[in-house]
């Protein structure tokens, strides 16, 4: 798991292009600093524990600000094995982001949905909303 396009503008659009390949990271993600964004795409199958690492591997790079805007786009994910205890857990004690910070997550599926909403209950977001498409998070991101 890393950021893409580190040390220079971040290649959004090919973030979004990437197909979720067999034994590639559960969670990708790019910081672009200049936007005060981070957009993160998630995997067919998403543990607890690849969140935990995603939120390591994110607080560890050295342009992540607890108060950017985070786009998590979990439309691809088939497989989401949390139970009530875990999302409380990655809620309270591992979500890196600020209550202040604006969370649009990308969902398709009824369980995808549920999750995002659930999320967003757990950390009593305000600046919180799902979207069907990349394009229509990154309009609500920037207005």
């Amino acid at each position: 798991m890393h950021g893409f396009g580190q040390g220079q503008g971040p290649d959004l659009g090919r973030l979004s292009r990437l197909p979720a390949a067999e034994g590639q990271a559960a969670v990708r993600f790019v910081i672009d600093a200049e936007r005060r964004l981070v957009i993160a795409r998630f995997g067919k199958c998403l543990t607890a524990t690849d969140i935990q690492v995603y939120v390591q591997n994110l607080r560890a790079h050295p342009s992540f600000n607890p108060s950017f805007s985070e786009i998590a786009d979990i439309s691809d994910v088939e497989e989401l094995p949390l139970k009530g205890p875990d999302f409380l857990k990655l809620a309270d004690r591992f979500d890196p982001f600020s209550l202040e910070s604006k969370r649009a997550f990308i969902a398709h599926t009824p369980v995808q949905k549920h999750a995002a909403r659930l999320h967003k209950i757990l950390r009593s977001q305000r600046n919180f909303e799902i979207f069907q498409t990349l394009e229509e998070a990154e309009g609500w991101i920037r207005s």
